[in-house]
C-alpha cells in the first residue's frame, strides 16, 4: 500500500489538469504516492496527451458525467494510498504543500482530513478555503457586501484562513474540496462522498461525516495551493453553476436539518433575488437609455442569473441546465 493517492477529476479543463500535474511532478519528493485522474467524458478527452506527457499516472475514463463525488469514489476504489488527496485540476501545488499537510494530518488528535491555505492566481488568500457549516444566515448574508467587509467574521468560520501560526493545525467544520486529505479508513468508514450531491457541497456532508464519526477537520496555513476556481464550468453561460450551488445547499439542509429549514431557505433565497432582479431590472433600463453597451451586457447577465436563481426558488426544474452539461438529469427537488 502507497502512502499516499492524489486524485482528480478532469471535466473538460484539459489544460489545467496538465499544469497540475506539473507541478505534482515537481514538488512531490518525499512520498511514496500515486495519481489516479478520472476523466468525466469531457468533450476534450485526455487520453492521448495526458499519458504521452505523464505516463506515470493512472487514466479513468467515464462513460459519463458522473459528477464530482461518485467519481472520486470510482477513484478510490483504484486507489492503494494509505490517505486520499482530493485535489481539483484547476489547482498549482506549490512547494512541499503535499508533504505539510501530510504532517499536519498526522500529528492531529483525531484527525480524519485536513485543508490547506489556498491562494487566488494574483496571489490573495482564497478565504472560502475554510467555512463554518452552512446557515441560513452566513449563506444568505455571505451573497451580500457584509462578507467582503468583514471577512473573517465567526460567522463564516474563515478564522483559521487568517492565522499564522506556523506548525498549529486548526480545528474547523469544513475545508475546501479544492484539496483535501482525507485518511483512507476514515473515508471508507464514513461512507465516501455523498453520491446525491451532484457538484458542491459534497465536502461539506463529506466533512460533517467526519466529525459525526467522532473525527476531526482540521486547516494547515503551512501549506499552500494556488486554486484557479471554476474552470470546468466558466465556459457555460447558461447558469448551471449558480443554480446548482444552491440547489445542493438545499439538498444539505434538508439531508441534515429537515424539510422546514430547507424551504426556509429557498424562501430567503427566492426574496433576495427577486430583491436583485428589481434593482437589475432599473439598472438595465438606465444603462439601455444611456447607450453603455458593455454596461448593458454585463447587467443583462447579472439579471439572468439572478432570474435563473429565483425560478429554482419557486420550485422550477435545472434540468435544462443539467442536460446540457452531459449531467444526469435531475430537479431541484431531487
Amino acid at each position: 500500500m502507497r502512502e499516499l493517492s492524489i486524485i482528480l477529476v478532469n471535466w473538460n479543463c484539459i489544460t489545467y489538469t496538465e499544469q497540475c500535474l506539473a507541478s505534482i511532478r515537481d514538488t512531490v519528493r518525499d512520498s511514496d504516492f500515486e495519481v489516479i485522474v478520472i476523466d468525466n467524458h469531457s468533450a476534450d478527452a485526455p487520453c492521448p496527451t495526458l499519458i504521452e506527457k505523464f505516463p506515470w499516472i493512472t487514466l479513468l475514463l467515464s462513460e459519463e458525467n458522473l459528477g464530482f463525488g461518485r467519481a472520486n469514489n470510482l477513484a478510490v476504489k483504484h486507489s492503494t494510498g494509505q490517505y486520499l488527496l482530493f485535489l481539483n485540476p484547476d489547482t498549482v501545488v506549490i512547494g512541499d504543500a503535499l508533504k505539510e499537510m501530510l504532517l499536519a494530518l498526522k500529528r492531529m488528535p483525531k484527525g480524519g482530513a485536513v485543508g490547506c491555505k489556498l491562494l487566488n492566481p494574483d496571489g490573495t488568500l482564497q478565504s472560502t478555503c475554510v467555512q463554518s457549516f452552512p446557515t441560513i444566515a452566513n449563506q444568505l448574508l455571505a451573497m451580500g457586501w457584509l462578507q467582503r467587509c468583514w471577512p473573517a467574521s465567526p460567522l463564516w468560520g474563515r478564522q483559521a484562513a487568517y492565522a499564522n501560526e506556523p506548525g498549529t493545525v486548526h480545528a474547523v467544520d469544513f475545508v475546501s474540496g479544492a484539496a483535501i486529505l482525507v485518511r483512507r479508513d476514515v473515508f471508507l468508514k464514513v461512507g465516501g462522498f455523498n453520491p446525491d450531491y451532484f457538484m458542491y457541497a459534497e465536502e461539506t456532508e463529506l466533512c460533517l461525516a467526519i466529525h459525526t464519526a467522532g473525527y476531526k477537520v482540521g486547516h494547515t496555513g503551512d501549506a499552500t495551493i494556488i486554486h484557479f476556481g471554476g474552470q470546468s464550468t466558466k465556459t457555460r453561460h447558461d447558469n448551471f453553476a449558480s443554480v446548482t450551488m444552491r440547489d445542493s445547499v438545499y439538498r444539505f439542509f434538508r439531508r441534515n436539518r429537515g424539510s422546514a429549514y430547507a424551504v426556509a431557505y429557498r424562501l430567503g433565497i427566492l426574496l433576495s433575488a427577486a430583491c436583485r432582479v428589481m434593482v437589475l431590472g432599473g439598472m438595465f433600463a438606465v444603462v439601455t437609455l444611456l447607450r453603455y453597451p458593455s454596461l448593458q451586457l454585463n447587467v443583462k447577465r447579472a439579471l439572468r442569473k439572478w432570474l435563473d436563481i429565483a425560478q429554482w426558488a419557486m420550485g422550477f426544474e435545472i434540468c435544462r441546465l443539467a442536460s446540457s452539461s452531459g449531467a444526469p438529469v435531475q430537479t431541484s427537488e431531487g
